[in-house]
């Protein structure tokens, strides 16, 4: 099985795990993204919407889980064939949130390539700016180091 380890800087990842978990309290009942469902049966909606959203937050929490005491104790986090499509979705998911909700007056073209101007954001958006680069780059090194199709 693939696996690949990251050491991180716990100075400037602790911060940022900060914000993911305050993101994923605001998704606690809430889609990251909008699906369309009002073509489908109300049961049956509020069914497929509540399991989507379980699986959303489940998704969430696995990437949390990460950084548990070993991460703290060693700066050190694993990713691996088991757990690269729910870490994907994961920050997908938040990313989509912290986009629609804490940076959505910065441009797409902005956010995805970097190039922000720091100095002009306010405390708090350079800390979600900065947790929005942090969950890209996740999704990049999981993306070329263990993604099947890629390789």
């Amino acid at each position: 099985m693939k696996r690949i380890e990251v050491k991180l800087s716990l100075a400037v990842v602790a911060p940022l795990l900060d914000v993911i978990k305050a993101v994923s309290e605001s998704l606690d009942d809430q889609l990251a993204a909008a699906v369309q469902l009002e073509r489908i049966d109300v049961d049956l909606r509020k069914a497929w919407r509540d399991e989507l959203v379980a699986s959303q937050n489940g998704d969430v929490q696995s990437l949390l889980a990460l950084f548990d005491s070993d991460f703290f104790a060693s700066g050190v986090v694993n990713f691996d064939e088991d757990n690269a499509d729910a870490i994907l979705r994961a920050c997908a998911a938040v990313r989509l949130r912290l986009k629609d909700h804490y940076l959505n007056d910065m441009a797409d073209e902005a956010l995805e390539s970097g190039e922000v101007a720091l100095e002009v954001l306010t405390v708090d958006q350079r800390r979600y700016f900065m947790c929005y680069l942090f969950l890209a780059t996740v999704q990049e090194l999981v993306i070329e180091h263990l993604e099947p199709s890629v390789s």
